[in-house]
């Protein structure tokens, strides 16, 4: 076999995904306070809410009952990755309605390597 073909065919292998570790996981209920940003305005996106939850429990001080802490959203910037870890994790369309109505249990579990976040798993209850 000629060194360009095995290079062509090394180069369309498939790569071994690198395994992620669960970096943090927590519970939080999401209330009226967490529909709105910090200015007022309705929130109109899943991730919006959820790292207003976050932003509430660690900057602002409120929380509701059932609202855990997490050793990852204390971080600013770990709030702002929200949306994108979101997009490389999951969250079901239906879990997005209850999640913007406000009134629901969320479940995040947060995946990533070395304490640097990449994905979010969402789970919703209500």
């Amino acid at each position: 076999m000629k060194k360009a073909a095995l290079a062509a065919l090394l180069l369309l292998a498939p790569v071994p995904v690198q395994a992620q570790d669960l970096i943090g996981a927590y519970v939080a209920y999401i209330g009226r306070d967490d529909l709105f940003s910090s200015k007022g305005v309705r929130l109109t996106e899943p991730w919006q809410v959820l790292r207003q939850d976050r932003a509430n429990f660690h900057r602002f001080g409120i929380s509701q009952p059932g609202d855990e802490w997490d050793p990852f959203f204390g971080d600013a910037n770990n709030r702002a990755a929200m949306e994108r870890m979101i997009r490389n994790g999951g969250i079901e369309p239906a879990a997005r309605r209850l999640i913007l109505n406000g009134g629901a249990t969320v479940f995040v579990r947060i995946f990533g390597r070395h304490g640097t976040g990449d994905r979010v798993n969402v789970t919703v209850t209500r």
